[in-house]
Order: C-alpha cells, then structure tokens, then sequence
C-alpha cells in the first residue's frame, strides 16, 4: 500500500543532512517508508493526496511527555516543583487503568491534530496507554517507571519484562526503562535499572538535574551532582535520555557527550514551575549530542502542541544565553530528526528509506502569510501552531485528516473531559 502526495506548495526537510525547501514537491510512500522525493509530478499506482495549498514536513517528536496528565491540566497551576509534585502525587495514589486510558486517549487526540507523530511518555499504566496509540495510530515509547518513594521496584521490573515482551516486535511501540529521578530510587534500584538495560538492550529514560534542590540534594547524600552519581553507578551511556539539565556542570556535559546520552529540553515546563537553572543548548550542540524537545506533561505546560515548544525551546535559550546564537534550525532538527535518533528510528526526514510520519499544513493559513521560501522555516517556528495541521500520516498510514476527522475528534475530547472531571473532582478544594 502506498499513496503518492502529489504538487505540494512546498516541502521542508532534512535531506541528506542538510535542511532543504522544495517547490511544487512530490512524495511517494511506500510500504511505510518515503520511497522517493521530486519537483513536479510523479506517476505511481498509488492513492493520490492533492497536497496543493499545502506544506509537507516531517511529523514532530514528543521527546518527553506524561500524555495521561491531561488529568490535572490545570489543576495546581501557580505553585513551584516541590510543592506541586505533592499535590499530584497525592492523587496519583488513586489512580486506576481506565481513568489513566481516558486522559491518555484526550492527550493523543490533542498531539495527533497538532502534528506530533511520536512521543516518548513516562507515567503510570501504560499498557493503557499502549493500547491508545494503537488505536490511533502514531508512535510512542512507554514503559512502567521506576519511583520506589511510591512503588515497589521488583513489581515494576515484572511489569517492564511483561510489557517489552508483549511489544518487542510492534512497529509503533518501543519499550523503554522510565525512571523517574535520583530523588526518588534508590542505588540498588538504580544498579538493577542498569543491568535490566543490558539484558533487555532496552533505553533507560530520566528526569535529571532538574532543580536546584535536587542538585543539593544528591549532593549532600552522595558527595557529587546528579549526573556524576548516575555516571558512578554506570548508567551514563548511548542507552540514557536525559530530561531538562537546567542544574548542571561543565565537567557533567563532558562526560554526556563522551558516553553518547541523549538529552531533552523541556522549555515551556520549566519556566511554569519555575525550576530556573539554564539548559546549556548551545555547549551541547558544540559537543555533538544530540538533543531532542519534550513539552513535558500537560499538567505543567499545559499545551501538548510541539510547534508552540518550538518557539519556546528558540525563545528561553535566547533569553538566557543573550544573543541569538539558537536558530529556528536549530529546534526543528531537535523536534524532528533529533527526536527520531532518540528513538532509535530512521525518520524526521524525507530521504528515501525514512518512516513516513509526515504533516500536511494548510498554506494559505493566515499565521504563514506573507509565505516565501526564505521565511517557510520561520513561520513554522515562530508563528505557527497546531491548528494549522491538515493531515497526518504515520508509518504510512493516513491517521488524520482535517476535513474528515476533526468534529468526531473534538466532541470525543469532550466526553473524555467530562469523564476526567468526575475523577478530578474528588479532589478539588
């Protein structure tokens, strides 16, 4: 099965390695993969797709999320990390696989009509989030996450074997080892994680450095940062994601880019509670890692919708570094292409051989006009956002379309918003 998008206005990116901006482009989709990109027509048995008044991107990468914290979107907004982890923690002690697939199945619908092609999540039950992905379409990594201050460690590993066995060989589920901090799991735990992810040869993914006082914290106990314990325990490696990095060293970016880990912003999470520190984006790029763009969950950001991350991954690291040295490139290879490697794919780009996740944008909407190749990019970056999503393939299959989906998506968010309400509101002042 294949389809043939046919004249698109203009298609944007990586190809061959270089970001690039095609005219009148062409693609053709084949069995799940880009088959062939070209200017002009194309002619192939396949279904066509019109892609006039469009633009053909690649679909955008979640690389850090909680899709099932859709729960306490607006919750507990005004309120600094401590205290607000609290008062989730509190309600997460009653959570069960229904209330946890309903607020997922509202997450996906929003990154789904938005764009995102792919997230990596981090919560509870994710066997029920698992199966919402299935049901839509699109791509996630998932796995139990390891926090001992809440669950018991040799219960979540069974659950780790059981759910990477049930989904090895699944083309949109990747497992993956989640840990929540170094705060919250213990040094035996921590060691076990390690050797589970030699065994499994499964990624391990973690928040790290996050606050200041997590970072005195660690320590206090242990007599070195967060990311110089987690490298004394042998968990820095190509195999480890690191999520936000607002508290760290030098001489700890030294040793995440001599292992090879990866490492996710999280911009707009970060400014609401308020965790300060600085994401060292540009030492990072310097040292060759590869970083990706998360927009955490919708409890702390509240948006699920990459593009507007986008902006704010440019904005934050500007405002911090003082001059403009981050480029509207510079986060769309992060949301893009960067997001695939960090999931161990071979997409974010419309090369022959790429997995088709791809996004069609309404051209004539009026937050990209004046439209010219020289200002595609940053229209993208700096002005647009989810709305403007017209369609959306994944591993080459159609999943969303504008015209025909969106009224039965948005009144199925409103059932799942009323059904989150009855759960949420056990717990309201």
């Amino acid at each position: 099965m294949g389809y043939v998008l046919k004249d698109c206005d203009y298609a944007i990116s990586w190809i061959n390695g270089e970001l690039r901006i095609i005219k009148n482009a062409t693609v053709v989709i084949e069995d799940g993969l880009i088959a062939g990109i070209s200017e002009g027509a194309y002619s192939r048995g396949f279904e066509n797709i019109d892609c006039k008044d469009h633009i053909l991107m690649p679909g955008l990468v979640n690389a850090h999320t909680h899709t099932p914290m859709s729960l306490f979107r607006g919750f507990f907004d005004d309120a600094e990390l401590p205290l607000w982890l609290s008062k989730i923690w509190n309600v997460e002690k009653e959570l069960n696989y229904n209330i946890v697939s309903a607020a997922s199945e509202l997450s996906i619908i929003e990154m789904i009509m938005s764009g995102t092609t792919a997230f990596t999540d981090q919560y509870f039950y994710p066997q029920a989030t698992a199966e919402v992905v299935l049901k839509y379409g699109l791509r996630a990594a998932l796995g139990p996450p390891f926090m001992d201050t809440m669950r018991d460690p040799k219960q979540v590993e069974n659950e780790l074997r059981n759910f990477a066995s049930e989904y090895a060989s699944s083309q949109l589920i990747r497992p993956i080892i989640n840990v929540h901090s170094v705060y919250t799991v213990g040094r035996d735990t921590l060691l076990r994680i390690k050797e589970l992810s030699d065994e499994l040869n499964l990624p391990i993914h973690i928040h790290a450095s996050e606050t200041r006082d997590e970072v005195y914290e660690i320590k206090s106990k242990h007599g070195v940062f967060p990311v110089e314990y987690l490298n004394a325990l042998g968990l820095i490696s190509s195999n480890l994601q690191l999520v936000h990095l607002g508290w760290v060293t030098n001489w700890e970016l030294g040793i995440i880019a001599k292992a090879g880990a990866k490492v996710i912003h999280a911009p707009t999470s970060n400014m609401k509670l308020a965790t300060a520190g600085h994401f060292p984006m540009r030492e990072l790029m310097d040292m060759g890692v590869i970083i990706g763009i998360g927009t955490d969950g919708p409890a702390s950001n509240n948006s699920l919708d990459m593009f507007r991350e986008m902006k704010m991954a440019v904005l934050l690291q500007r405002h911090s570094y003082w001059d403009v040295g981050i480029k509207a490139h510079h986060v769309f290879r992060a949301a893009t292409i960067n997001g695939y490697t960090i999931l161990g794919l071979r997409g974010g780009c419309l090369d022959r051989g790429c997995v088709a996740d791809v996004v069609l944008l309404d051209s004539k909407n009026p937050q990209l006009q004046p439209l010219r190749t020289d200002n595609l990019l940053s229209n993208i970056v700096y002005s647009v956002d989810g709305s403007s999503v017209d369609l959306v393939l994944v591993n080459g299959r159609l999943i969303y379309e504008k015209s025909r989906d969106y009224y039965a998506l948005r009144e199925r968010a409103v059932r799942l918003g009323k059904e989150i309400n009855e759960f949420i509101g056990r717990f309201l002042p």
